[in-house]
């Protein structure tokens, strides 16, 4: 490795340092320390200014006249004070010189080269395993003795290191500080983020490196292919806490919850209609779409009739087929249509949700409720 010169000037303050609360005025001289720092080809001597008060030194922990200029964060010692500066400024003074990276601070650089010199300093006392960064080693050394400092104060759960607590804390806070370049999509986990990248890539590329053993589908992204896989085994691994249901997939089991919360969490920007499903309100935007084009793309086989979207097709087939796939549990009675059933079944519950605004009657059924009204209109 070819000599690594490091040289830190510190900069020191431009005015004469005054504590009004110890009542002392400093004298003041500048000395030039020299520190030694082991690196891999040898030992080398940094170089740095230090501020030093002759008549009274800083040495309690509580005394910090270093204070910054852009908070109100203050230091016992004025180094410490330029390190800190660097979190405002942004400056990285101490370069790699085998590559273009650049730190802040000069123990980051040191951890950093062992990335090119392959040295591992830090090994653990109960196995062979070694590290390059102190805190590597004390994350792995929790692993034997089991140790889970980082409790989360919102549930019970405990984690052996922070980077793993801080991502968990995002499933309830709902913050996604990982956002795509390309879409503008966000994650939670910046793993997450660079799956979800390769996807365009293999969207230009038309790659896809996933290929199901059991027949001859591919797929670009690797959990595509793992939910894939639940159709030929049938596992179902996603449960309903409010009913027996299970699902294969994930999206499918939080669709299916918003059928007992009621949420509809996707809002059309036209009409300001909501959906419990992203695909019902695509569908739906469609449907918008084509009343201002007047496209008619689905076509019933059986007659002349056609329709702006697949789901009035579907239901108008079912005046041929004599299809009523919507029964009621009360009694015998089916029907072709989910919103026919629900006015139904207010035959059984008395419900009555459409309420006059002109008195005080109320209906089951919309369509009475509009034929009501004519009475007060005339």
């Amino acid at each position: 490795m070819s000599e690594l010169q490091i040289k830190e000037e510190i900069e020191v303050l431009d005015e004469q340092l005054k504590i009004q609360s110890f009542g002392i005025k400093l004298k003041e001289e500048i000395e030039i320390y020299e520190e030694p720092i082991a690196f891999t080809g040898g030992i080398y001597l940094v170089k740095y200014e230090k501020m030093v008060d002759i008549d009274h030194q800083v040495t309690s922990i509580e005394e910090k006249p270093y204070q910054c200029r852009q908070c109100d964060k203050a230091f016992s010692r004025n180094r410490d004070r330029i390190k800190h500066k660097r979190t405002h400024t942004g400056e990285k003074p101490y370069q790699c010189p085998q590559c273009d990276k650049a730190f802040k601070q000069m123990f980051n650089l040191i951890e950093h080269q062992r990335t090119h010199t392959g040295e591992k300093p830090y090994q653990c006392s109960h196995c062979n395993q070694a590290f390059a960064q102190k805190n590597s080693l004390k994350n792995h050394m929790r692993t034997h003795t089991g140790e889970k400092p980082y409790q989360c104060g919102q549930c019970d759960k405990a984690f052996s290191q922070n980077s793993t607590f801080k991502t968990h804390q995002r499933t309830h806070t709902g913050e996604k500080p990982y956002q795509c370049g390309q879409c503008h999509k966000a994650f939670s986990r910046n793993s997450s983020l660079t799956t979800h990248q390769k996807t365009h890539q293999r969207t230009q590329t038309g790659e896809k490196p996933y290929q199901c053993s059991q027949c001859d589908k591919t797929f670009s992204q690797k959990n595509n292919i793992i939910e894939h896989q639940r159709t030929h085994s049938g596992e179902k691994p996603y449960q309903c806490s409010l009913c027996d249901r299970s699902f294969s997939q994930n999206t499918s089991l939080k669709n299916h919850q918003r059928t007992h919360t009621g949420e509809k969490p996707y809002q059309c920007g036209q009409c300001h209609k909501a959906f419990s499903r992203n695909s019902s309100l695509t569908t739906h935007q469609k449907t918008h779409q084509r009343t201002q084009t007047g496209e008619k793309p689905y076509q019933c086989s059986q007659c002349n009739k056609a329709f702006s979207d697949k789901i009035n097709l579907i239901k108008h087939q079912r005046t041929h087929s004599g299809e009523k796939p919507y029964q009621c549990s009360q009694c015998d009675r089916a029907f072709a249509l989910n919103y026919n059933l629900k006015d139904h079944q207010r035959t059984h519950t008395g419900e009555k949700p459409y309420k006059c605004s002109q008195c005080d009657k109320a209906f089951s059924q919309n369509s009475n409720l509009i034929r009501h009204q004519k009475t007060h209109t005339g």
